[in-house]
């Protein structure tokens, strides 16, 4: 390998699938270093999101399932799963090849699915404000951090007065986010009071709708529509670098606001809404610069068919590969009510059930790229484990010379 020019062997590095760089770096000292480099890491997953290659389908039934992205052919139980993830382990979040899991509202965990590494975020204790509050709906969100090289987790905790207490106007939260980089959870004191309204109950206890979509380093919410308190739809953001609330600019709907559901999704990066019309009809915008208002466009529509009784959850995922930009992406993966997955044709405006060996009845999907993202700073815990073992010397040293027994 010697005789291979090294910017050749990176560049053909770059475009290895995760689990064949694992076995390389048993080849030789030089290969392992090369390929746990943070510059390696950074631009291995580059190339993969540019290019679309090496993506996968998380779909989270009673277990965890890969899917390949390409041919979608075969769903791949995990196998020697890590004991901290379970039957009941649910994913609310994808992001640079990480999975963000959560067992309960105060047990944690990131997981690369390529690496099969784990880690488990320290226990964050729920503070309740005071005696007469009672715990009430959990919103959670993971995303990355770009501005300082960071990932984080994000918990809402929404506080009622008592049990029928779901009309907001008493609610309180308590927000708080968690840093990889720091291992440590802050909270956030600055909190708007349009977060009071963001919880209802049907809409967000069907199809996981407390779980942030990430898009553009910003973690998104849809505060519904509540027409006896006066408030329309709202998107409701939180920017993972300021650590900020905003609320986010929608499409101009025309005459129809009023008449649907709405819920957010990404699409290759690009932040997407998803106008339900009575389970019937569904439209889907896109945000082409975010931020900007001007930019939202309309996607496609989509009605029920035969395949396709009704419309209660649909979740873009994926536009068909080798499709050009723009508007030459003619077929999108639609994840239709966490049962089925389709291909949607929308300029012929045809259906095709994508039928997957050994998937879940019913499941949520996440779309994940292969990456080497380490959850730990490798260096740094061997720098933290040889201080420990110095000390640890130092003291047994200590203890042998000062305590000497004497016949």
């Amino acid at each position: 390998m010697s005789r291979f020019p090294l910017d050749v062997l990176i560049d053909t590095f770059y475009l290895l699938p995760v689990k064949t760089l694992l076995r390389f770096r048993a080849l030789s000292k030089s290969f392992c270093s090369l390929i746990d480099g943070p510059d390696f890491v950074k631009h291995h997953l580059e190339h993969s999101l540019s290019t679309k290659s090496h993506l996968i389908l998380i779909l989270k039934g009673l277990h965890l399932y890969t899917v390949d992205l390409d041919s979608l052919d075969k769903a791949i139980p995990f196998s020697e799963y890590p004991e901290s993830i379970w039957g009941g382990t649910e994913v609310f979040g994808s992001c640079n090849g990480l999975l963000a899991l959560s067992n309960s509202d105060q047990d944690f965990l990131l997981f690369n699915p390529s690496t099969r590494k784990l880690f488990k975020l320290p226990v964050e204790i729920i503070e309740v404000p005071n005696d007469s509050c009672i715990r009430g709906f959990v919103f959670s969100g993971f995303g990355y951090d770009h501005v300082n090289d960071d990932y984080k987790v994000v918990r809402m905790v929404r506080f009622k007065q008592d049990e029928d207490d779901n009309i907001g106007w008493f609610s309180e939260y308590e927000v708080k986010v968690f840093s990889l980089k720091t291992n440590s959870w802050s909270r956030i004191k600055k909190l708007p009071n349009y977060l009071r309204f963001m919880f209802q109950f049907y809409f967000h206890l069907m199809h996981r709708r407390g779980y942030g979509v990430y898009a553009c380093g910003v973690l998104h919410w849809v505060l519904p529509r509540r027409p006896e308190l006066g408030v329309g739809n709202l998107i409701v953001a939180f920017d993972l670098v300021d650590e900020e609330f905003r609320v986010l600019p929608q499409p101009d709907y025309g005459d129809n606001e009023k008449d649907f559901v709405l819920d957010v999704g990404v699409l290759e990066g690009r932040l997407c809404v998803i106008c339900n019309y009575n389970q019937v009809k569904v439209d889907v915008w896109v945000m082409k610069e975010y931020g900007v208002k001007e930019s939202w466009s309309k996607l496609f529509s989509i009605e029920r068919s035969r395949s396709i009784s009704s419309f209660r959850f649909l979740k873009p995922l994926a536009y068909s590969k080798g499709c050009g930009d723009g508007d030459g992406r003619d077929k999108i993966l639609l994840d239709v009510n966490g049962e089925k997955l389709v291909w949607y044709d929308w300029k012929r405006k045809r259906l095709k059930t994508v039928r997957i060996k050994g998937a879940p009845d019913s499941f949520g999907t996440f779309l994940c790229v292969e990456s080497l993202i380490p959850l730990i700073d490798e260096k740094k815990q061997q720098r933290q484990e040889k201080k420990r073992n110095h000390n640890r010397k130092k003291r047994d040293d200590f203890l042998s010379k000062g305590f000497k027994l004497v016949l």
